[in-house]
């Protein structure tokens, strides 16, 4: 862990600082357990009340919040400078612990000598790692392999045959890349299902993050693809041939179904689903338990199953809890209608009798 004073830590974030800019700080908390020479963060000018209560030395505040009884450091984004000045703070200098001695690896591997490899890891034939690796115990590496600097695999990882990971790149605990896609074909006069071998692999671009026991199948044929710096959450199933682009965020248990295409920046919701061979154009957004069914245009924000524009949705939710009372008063009217109808009928006939 790193020392820095505050200006150091204002100029890393493009702030300013109010107070003592030789406070030296050694940590970031929040703020109900931040003590004395810890920094802390708000997001908005709302909670500088909670301010009063706090034991931290210093405070990242929204631009233009003064005078809150702290030294301070000023920023547009309080919630992005307060996530770079952690991993700053947090940043050390790689020690590498060498190849534990109950580590397996096969033949032909070129393998850094600037790695730590952690007890019962399993490494095939041919796979090449880059300096500043950390793989953990119990992870399973298959044959041809490329894993790229400064990546980190957490416990019972499995990257299989012919898979690249590229550098920074962190798979937490139990993550799966490279299992076969789900593909097969079923002979409707038997119903036996005949399957598909899947001869692709997958590629995990720089920088991305994936949570633990999510899964990545590789491709039927050529490459399931995840682009540079997205976000993964847990449980999260992504199917063959896809392609994850940059910056995507997919929330926990989201599932996207094989030969699927997001663009940059998608955000896909806790438990959303995808269905196969679409394409969700750059920015899109898709609302918790939403189901997508159709290809959606750049920026569309949607939800519900089937996935339509997410105010409609959320007037059509509204209005669903409402149904039984509207069912109701749709019976009384229509009582009413008729009713009425029997009446005009009435008097219709009436009148004739009279010509």
């Amino acid at each position: 862990m790193k020392t820095a004073t505050l200006q150091e830590l204002a100029e890393l974030v493009n702030g300013k600082v109010s107070g003592d800019d030789q406070l030296v700080i050694s940590a970031l908390n929040s703020l109900d357990l931040a003590v004395e020479g810890e920094l802390t963060f708000i997001v908005t000018a709302r909670m500088a009340d909670r301010l009063s209560t706090t034991r931290a030395s210093a405070c990242i505040v929204p631009t233009g919040l003064e005078d809150v009884g702290l030294p301070l450091i000023q920023v547009a984004n309080p919630d992005l400078a307060a996530a770079r000045i952690h991993n700053y703070l947090l940043a050390g200098d790689f020690t590498a612990s060498g190849v534990h001695p109950s580590a397996v690896i096969g033949n032909d591997c070129r393998i850094s000598e600037q790695v730590t490899i952690c007890p019962q890891v399993s490494i095939g034939n041919r796979v090449r790692i880059a300096d500043q690796v950390i793989l953990h115990p119990g992870v399973v590496i298959g044959d041809d392999v490329e894993i790229g600097r400064g990546c980190v695999l957490h416990a019972n990882v499995v990257v299989t045959n012919g898979c690249i990971v590229g550098k920074d790149v962190t798979l937490h605990h139990g993550v799966i890349i490279g299992s076969d896609g789900f593909g097969f074909a079923s002979d409707p006069e038997s119903g036996n299902h005949v399957s598909k071998p899947q001869v692709g692999n997958v590629r995990i671009e720089d920088g991305v993050q994936i949570g633990a026991n999510s899964c990545v199948d590789r491709a039927a044929f050529g490459t399931t693809l995840v682009k540079s710096g997205a976000r993964i959450d847990n449980l999260v199933m992504i199917g063959h041939n896809c392609v994850i682009g940059e910056n995507a965020v997919l929330v926990g248990q989201v599932g996207i179904a094989g030969s699927t295409t997001l663009g940059r920046n998608v955000v896909l919701g806790a438990r959303a689903g995808v269905a196969g061979h679409l394409f969700l154009d750059d920015g899109v957004k898709v609302a918790a338990m939403g189901g997508v069914h159709n290809n959606q245009p750049k920026g569309a924000v949607v939800g519900g199953v089937p996935a339509f524009d997410v105010k409609k949705w959320g007037r059509a939710t509204a209005a669903y809890s409402r149904l039984p009372d509207m069912v109701r008063e749709m019976r009384k009217l229509r009582r009413e209608v008729d009713r009425l109808t029997e009446l005009l009928e009435t008097k219709s006939m009436r009148e004739k009798d009279d010509e």
